[in-house]
């Protein structure tokens, strides 16, 4: 089915009248046509330039994980490098070669037994990297069941029903059945004993996220990969950990130095990452890596040439810009351990300080504090009757806040709460500016005599935060 877009034009008409103050001659252009002939570029330029005037400000937008600001020197890199197509390691050899530096350097900052035994790649952003780690897992398993003499046709996966949709996408995809564990009471987040629960001899792995969507928390990592080793130890079931760190992969390294979550623990196969959300890049690139060579199937790497050698490829992308990992070499490179844990730490402080002081407001009620990656969760107290999360959303993008809505998923339906979302960029001057827009919404939405909206009004931009499927039961 063709994809339409949703909104039409008041008069019914296609065709767009072009000002002469912005061209050489009076124009007329079709939106949806290519036009018969060729436009100055500075006409081309002028009409779709203002059209992107009317998006949302980037900087403005507190839903969004992905990063809205780069200094000039890493723009300047990934406008030198946009012509450069990554999957072209001969021909773009030291670009391949700053992309394996990133791997290294990753590997080393994750604990890899052996950095330079560990494998991974670039990607187009975590999604794609959380996907290639669930791959991995599903042939492991095939492998296993095979030689063992099992059937291998009904592959399943744990996971908390707080995972980014990515991972919906990839049951989906690649045909494993998706086991959700539910939020109950405070319990927001996969919990070690309610995972174990659900895995059997079909599960090809558990995903435990470092940095949920729906509040910033982290997984217990630790204590679901012990849970899976006691398992082990009781039936023989050897079940590995995916660790989804697609905004945490990058903060707790540098604020959270005595967490154990990486390849320290054995049980870790692989990890994702997004370097376009804490890794500070524009957006367009991810990361995956697996603990060793054992962790990814031969059967899934591909080989070219590169420098005279050997090199391992597995993605799910062909061409693509080598702008963005060119950038995450320069920000590995520019800022350094000390830079990262710098830049990581003042956002916490942001997020920290932000959700405190929404806390004090009076209407709110903090459910986290971003004290793990620099989000936090916040809802309307149970006693306020006048309005909801979803009118403080509205309010705040009427000055031009992007600050998403939702209801919890399955048990937990019942909460509704505004997510902050703090990344680079958003320093504790905008934070004040967003708490001065806040304050003067308060007495509007006080002064209603009932809420206006709900969450069936909502504009749907809660990024990661989407309902899942049906937890599903554990089979029989």
């Amino acid at each position: 089915m063709a994809l339409k877009h949703p909104h039409g034009t008041g008069s019914g008409r296609r065709d767009l009248d072009v000002n002469p103050i912005f061209s050489r001659e009076p124009l007329t252009i079709p939106r949806d046509e290519l036009p018969a002939g060729e436009l100055d570029p500075g006409t081309a330029y002028q009409v779709v330039h203002d059209e992107l005037m009317l998006d949302g400000n980037a900087r403005l937008n507190l839903a969004t994980f992905v990063s809205t600001w780069a200094e000039p020197e890493a723009a300047l890199l990934m406008a030198e490098s946009a012509d450069k197509n990554m999957i072209d390691k001969d021909e773009y050899p030291r670009t391949a070669e700053l992309e394996m530096r990133c791997v290294h350097m990753l590997a080393r900052l994750w604990h890899a037994p052996d950095p330079r035994r560990a494998v991974g790649c670039s990607t187009t952003g975590s999604s794609e990297a959380a996907m290639l780690g669930g791959l991995a897992l599903k042939r492991r398993w095939q492998r296993r069941r095979r030689a063992a003499g099992g059937p291998a046709d009904r592959p399943n996966i744990v996971m908390g029903v707080n995972v980014q949709i990515c991972w919906e996408k990839f049951a989906n995809y690649f045909e494993v059945e998706p086991r959700y564990v539910p939020m109950e009471g405070d319990r927001f987040h996969l919990g070690a004993r309610e995972a174990v629960e659900l895995c059997d001899e079909n599960t090809i792995g558990v995903v435990a996220v470092l940095g949920s969507t729906f509040d910033g928390s982290y997984e217990p990592v630790a204590e679901i990969a012990a849970a899976l080793d006691d398992l082990e130890r009781r039936t023989g079931l050897d079940v590995p950990v995916h660790v989804d760190g697609a905004s945490g992969a990058m903060v707790a390294p540098f604020l959270d130095p005595d967490l154990v979550w990486d390849f320290q623990l054995p049980r870790v196969a692989s990890i994702n990452t997004s370097g376009h959300k804490y890794g500070l890049v524009m957006p367009g690139v991810g990361w995956a890596l697996w603990r060793d060579e054992e962790a990814l199937p031969e059967d899934l790497v591909f080989r070219v040439n590169y420098l005279g050698g050997d090199m391992p490829t597995f993605a799910l992308n062909f061409s693509r810009p080598g702008a963005q990992v060119v950038a995450q070499y320069y920000n590995f490179l520019r800022l350094g351990f000390d830079g990262f844990r710098r830049v990581q730490r003042t956002c916490r402080d942001v997020a920290t300080g932000l959700a405190s002081e929404i806390g004090r407001l009076g209407p709110f009620e903090p459910l986290t504090d971003g004290g793990d990656i620099p989000v936090f969760a916040f809802r309307v107290r149970e006693d306020v009757r006048a309005f909801t999360v979803f009118d403080v959303s509205a309010a705040l993008r009427e000055a031009g806040w992007l600050v998403p809505a939702y209801t919890f998923p399955e048990n937990r339906t019942d909460l509704a709460v505004l997510r902050v979302v703090v990344r680079n960029g958003f320093g504790h001057d905008l934070a004040d500016l967003f708490l001065d827009d806040l304050r003067r919404a308060l007495p509007r939405l006080e002064a209603q005599r009932e809420p206006r909206r709900g969450a069936d009004g909502t504009t749907g931009f809660a990024h990661g935060a989407e309902p899942k499927g049906t937890p599903a039961a554990k089979l029989s």
